[in-house]
């Protein structure tokens, strides 16, 4: 089904669904039981590994169907949205949360919140929904839309389920994170149940996250989707 909507669809459910399916509790408990964690883990792997080059070849070959003109002002909704996204990103990979892979871990932490945790308690996923939303904007089709919209359902959907999991695996030691950080980026703060941590997230994560901002549009074109304008390539030849 490559070369067909239909076919970049099931790639994007499979890969969404997938990660769904084998985190879910009972299901990840058994599979743990029977793989051992170490196998579980590269079963994990594999699977999301092989599901996200079904995708790239599907998206590659998908049809191009607009939906909505596009243009320099959807651009710069791009633009504007990529820097929080990569600070968001950079900081949520580089960070110690109670939300990432082998979080629970902290249980009984006197102080498990810290950084950029006192944003949001998922950065990582925030900035890939903000990079999904930059994309469906300035792409305008179809197989943009269900490519980059299955992300954001992913990640979002992933913010509910990685909380429902620390709940029940940190029992009473949830609540105090629960009612001193948000989803909603920035909202604890706005609530004044919990002052940003500045220190924290430091000066590096921020400035890395703005020149990751800056350098992607020129990966872009490595992966042979140009999207700056060849008299600005021309000066970096």
């Amino acid at each position: 089904m490559i070369g067909t909507i239909e076919g970049l669809s099931l790639a994007v459910a499979c890969f969404v669904g997938g990660h769904f399916i084998l985190s879910s509790v009972n299901l990840r408990n058994r599979a743990i039981a029977a793989l051992g964690e170490a196998g579980f883990r590269a079963f994990y792997s594999l699977a999301a590994v092989a599901t996200m080059a079904w995708i790239v070849m599907a998206y590659r070959a998908a049809p191009e169907i607009q939906l909505w003109k596009t243009g320099m002002a959807l651009t710069h909704v791009a633009a504007a949205l990529m820097p929080l996204a990569c600070i968001l990103a950079l900081a949520g990979l580089t960070t110690r949360t109670v939300t990432m892979v082998g979080g629970e871990a902290m249980t009984g932490e006197p102080d498990a919140v810290t950084g950029i945790a006192t944003v949001t308690r998922h950065p990582f996923l925030w900035g890939v929904v903000l990079w999904a939303i930059g994309h469906i904007a300035a792409n305008g089709e179809v197989a943009g839309l269900v490519l980059f919209g299955g992300m954001a359902v992913l990640a979002l959907g992933g913010m509910a389920h990685i909380d429902h999991r620390r709940r029940l695996a940190m029992g009473a030691d949830w609540g105090p994170i629960l009612l001193t950080t948000s989803v909603i980026p920035f909202l604890a703060a706005i609530q004044g149940r919990r002052r940003i941590d500045w220190r924290g997230i430091g000066w590096a994560r921020l400035a890395g996250g703005i020149v990751l901002a800056v350098a992607l549009p020129f990966l872009h074109a490595l992966a042979g989707v140009p999207i700056v304008p060849d008299f600005v390539m021309a000066l970096f030849r």
